[in-house]
């Protein structure tokens, strides 16, 4: 059985480990926690580790978030991944930064690269996991929010629920949605 986990998230040096790009570092912490590493392949940066016998294919697409929808149906199509097998790790300004959500669809929030997801598949019926990255930005600020990076005193918080979304990928990849669901929605992650 096969899985497809998508890190969203812009390259460059500019947007490393900024809120924006979140879905990029929990991907990576993943792959190294597995022993893996990426290698640039079409539209993506890619790792392939495996997890309890499960393979995972694991992309960070290269094509700016706006068009992520490309690099994901064309790894989803080459690697035959069906869509209930995709996990979409994305930030979110509608969740706190206390929070992560795991939802087995839904609508894109307004979130860009959802939005080419959809787009591009012709569904939002995909499991994605939002990384709650708060909302504490004045009115009309929310892009230069969104890739600011992360205040000194969020790193810790931050580390940990990266860690989280590890886990919950895991539990995704072994268990299902519903026992990765029941075990990440309703925490409250603080320090």
């Amino acid at each position: 059985m096969k899985f497809l986990v998508v890190g969203l998230g812009n390259v460059g040096n500019e947007y490393a480990h900024t809120r924006h790009n979140i879905g990029f570092d929990v991907v990576n912490a993943f792959v190294l926690k597995q022993g893996g590493s990426f290698t640039n392949a079409r539209l993506a940066y890619v790792a392939e580790p495996k997890y309890k016998g499960k393979k995972i294919i694991c992309i960070c697409p290269t094509t700016y978030m706006n068009l992520s929808g490309n690099a994901v149906k064309y790894w989803m199509d080459k690697e035959k991944v069906p869509v209930e097998n995709m996990l979409i790790v994305l930030d979110d300004v509608a969740l706190p930064l206390s929070k992560l959500r795991l939802r087995p669809g839904g609508n894109d929030g307004g979130h860009n690269g959802l939005k080419s997801i959809n787009a591009i598949l012709g569904t939002n019926n995909y499991p994605r996991l939002r990384f709650g990255i708060g909302n504490d930005y004045p009115r009309g600020l929310q892009a230069d929010f969104v890739l600011s990076k992360w205040r000194k005193e969020e790193e810790s918080l931050v580390k940990l629920k990266i860690d989280m979304a590890v886990e919950t990928i895991e539990t995704f990849a072994f268990a299902g949605i519903t026992i990765a669901m029941n075990a990440v929605n309703n925490k409250e992650f603080s320090l």
